[in-house]
């Protein structure tokens, strides 16, 4: 992801507008980028401090709040490869049994043997 392509999503990041896919680019590129991380500060801040100003909180702690958020994004894409990895293997062992149901079925018929 280059740059320009990542500063056209913190908007949408901000506002959990972003698919999972593009989440995961956006956090990568977000690391290891030290310009767009700032642009990701400057946007988050604005929008984090109007909606404090809306809310009448207290909570002024703007770069632990965006930093809570990227975490709990980070959270996020890390419990969707688990899921991802968990029904890969479910779906190899339904193959597998069903390979297994199969032989074992033309065995019986006498096909095999």
């Amino acid at each position: 992801m280059t740059c320009q392509e990542a500063e056209r999503l913190v908007t949408p990041y901000i506002q959990g507008d972003l698919e999972d896919d593009k989440l995961e680019e956006f956090l990568e590129h977000i690391e290891n980028c030290e310009n767009c991380q700032e642009e990701l500060e400057i946007y988050f801040t604005v929008d984090y401090g109007i909606r404090q100003l809306d809310s009448d909180a207290d909570n002024y702690n703007i770069k632990g709040e965006m930093e809570e958020r990227l975490e709990e994004s980070r959270q996020h894409i890390q419990r969707r490869r688990m899921f991802q990895i968990a029904k890969y293997a479910v779906d190899t062992l339904v193959a597998m049994s069903l390979t297994v149901m199969t032989v074992m079925q033309l065995r019986m018929w006498g096909v095999f043997w």
